[in-house]
């Protein structure tokens, strides 16, 4: 019949599984190890960097709009459209530049913990078929956004939902971590991850809306101070975080 659309042999994933896979993954119970790190926070807490309440939503909103968190929207956007089309080829080229896109060690150590602990974790308790397509990157090699993004793809969730539960998980764990760091409490840490729901969601926007191509043109940060609060807590003397 003219109009309708050959099927593509994608299963599509219900708007409630959807949901319950999203809230599963970017969940702190889910065990990538995500408690154990503070992509430098820790550093920028004793160096006096984040005292408060309202420096510590200043640094992750910097993070989520030119640093760390617009980073990993980039890739995990290039890596879910590469995963949905199926693309190994293209798919393999964004695992290896997520891999080597970090400016630090500890937070090259961070992306690629998480992300092989999420791979891991997945291929335990997921139908294998509906994992996506992991082609030739090796689990050691993947980050952390390529690889929920590559799951995401799999189970046919949409890219703006998948990257805003993603966001969604940063900007909490960090603020976790910041808690166990300084005077913060409960409702305070609420606030913050209320006070940041807007930048979440435009960071959504801005990646979900990028042309295809090169992720690499679109990548960078200029939030420089937390790129060296990560560098610093490699040599820092007491720690609580890996990173």
């Amino acid at each position: 019949m003219r109009g309708t659309r050959p099927s593509t042999g994608v299963r599509m994933t219900r708007p409630d599984d959807a949901l319950y896979h999203l809230l599963s993954w970017l969940s702190p119970a889910y065990p990538v190890g995500a408690f154990a790190h503070s992509s430098g926070i820790e550093w920028a807490v004793e160096a006096g960097w984040i005292t408060d309440r309202s420096t510590l939503e200043a640094w992750l909103g910097s993070l989520l709009v030119e640093g760390a968190g617009w980073n990993d929207a980039v890739l995990f956007t290039f890596a879910h459209r590469a995963a949905s089309a199926q693309d190994h080829a293209a798919l393999c080229a964004i695992a290896e530049l997520a891999a080597a896109a970090q400016p630090s060690l500890e937070r090259r150590i961070e992306t690629l913990s998480q992300g092989a602990a999420f791979r891991r974790v997945a291929a335990a308790t997921m139908e294998g078929e509906r994992l996506g397509q992991w082609g030739g990157i090796r689990e050691e090699e993947t980050a952390y956004p390529v690889a929920v993004a590559i799951v995401a793809a799999g189970q046919a969730i949409g890219l703006s939902a998948a990257l805003t539960a993603y966001l969604h998980g940063f900007v909490a764990n960090l603020v976790s971590a910041a808690q166990r760091l300084m005077p913060l409490g409960q409702t305070e840490a609420q606030r913050v991850i209320a006070a940041l729901r807007s930048t979440v969601l435009e960071t959504v926007g801005r990646a979900t809306r990028l042309p295809d191509g090169d992720p690499f043109a679109h990548l960078g940060s200029s939030t420089f101070l937390a790129d060296v609060a990560s560098m610093r807590h490699e040599t820092q003397y007491t720690r609580l975080f890996r990173t």
